[in-house]
């Protein structure tokens, strides 16, 4: 049996039954991606769809799901943040990329703290069928009530006494800290400061208590440490601090290359070279990391895997399967010129 592949308008769902040779529902469950669909009729409806020319209605899908097959990725930062922070730009990048090949689409929300109770309106709303949130620098918390009513996945793990039942993934913020530190020591050096980050963010006291398991297993003091606020101003003010305090150190780990690159300014405004006076490490082996002078050892970030991993997971949420609620991705270190 032939079947007329020419068509004067476009083909429906019921010719595509007719030539796969199953019903409609059948026809209706591969094309929303059901589990509930043997992988003989997957294949027929593929077949028929192609030789059809056969495009899904976007609108009678909505309606027949109740999915709007749109998904959010929300930035809690204002815009200058989000445009000077490269490590954005990779998540989403894996984020887009996870979504290529599948139904859904993804609208990108830049939302500063004045405009979160505005942002959680509209996911609520109705508009998507699930979020990403993904913060570098500020508490996310104010996020996790939503999760009751929507899908939600975050990038980095939340901060909160709920965290615990949130879905998110992330590198071991300890063990990368750790592994930089370690590296410091194994060259030698002794008196080992470190540039931390916020104490409200996840990555902020992880990486910090890497430093100071790393010097403890090492017999060494733990006692030199600013906070900054991840930007390379936030590490130049938190270098300079360092310096007023006349405590002499021999290294520098840094919870972020953008720190360690506002460090590194300051070093050199006093008198100090890196690596012979002070050897630096870093987290984020990025654009700050590869275009300091000199290029920081820092710890690579799998970024694009982490916006790649967190929208798989957000989707198998929204399609209801049984998923662990956390992914763990590796970090390795990045040798540049700074030890």
């Amino acid at each position: 049996m032939s079947h007329d592949t020419q068509h004067s308008s476009a083909p429906t769902l019921e010719e595509v039954a007719v030539v796969a040779g199953v019903s409609r529902s059948t026809v209706s469950r591969v094309i929303n991606a059901s589990p509930r669909v043997t992988p003989e009729a997957i294949a027929a409806v593929e077949r028929a769809i192609a030789e059809l020319g056969y495009v899904p209605n976007r609108a009678a899908r909505i309606l027949a799901s109740r999915r709007t097959f749109a998904i959010a990725l929300v930035i809690p930062e204002n815009t200058a943040k989000f445009f000077a922070d490269p490590y954005f730009a990779s998540v989403i990048q894996g984020v887009a990329l996870a979504l290529s090949s599948t139904a859904y689409t993804l609208s990108l929300l830049i939302a500063p703290e004045s405009d979160a109770e505005k942002t959680r309106n509209f996911l609520q709303a109705g508009n998507v069928d699930g979020a990403l949130i993904l913060s570098h620098h500020s508490d996310d918390r104010s996020y996790l009530a939503l999760s009751r009513s929507l899908p939600v996945v975050f990038g980095g793990r939340p901060m909160s006494d709920e965290g615990d039942r949130a879905y998110y993934v992330d590198v071991d913020n300890v063990a990368a800290a750790e592994h930089a530190v370690r590296h410091l020591i194994e060259h030698g050096r002794r008196r080992i400061a470190t540039i931390a980050g916020p104490a409200d963010m996840a990555a902020g006291l992880d990486r910090v208590e890497g430093w100071r398991r790393a010097l403890q297993a090492a017999g060494l003091q733990a006692d030199l440490v600013e906070r900054a606020d991840f930007t390379p101003a936030g590490g130049a003010d938190a270098m300079r601090r360092m310096l007023e305090r006349g405590i002499p150190f021999d290294a520098l780990f840094a919870a972020s290359s953008q720190m360690a690159s506002g460090a590194l300014t300051v070093l050199r405004d006093h008198g100090l070279e890196v690596p012979r006076d002070v050897a630096i490490t870093s987290i984020d082996n990025d654009y700050f990391a590869q275009n300091s002078t000199p290029r920081l050892t820092a710890i690579d970030q799998p970024s694009v895997d982490v916006g790649r991993a967190m929208a798989r997971l957000l989707i198998d949420r929204i399609e209801g399967r049984e998923i662990a609620h956390v992914t763990i991705l590796p970090t390795t270190l990045a040798e540049g010129d700074s030890v």
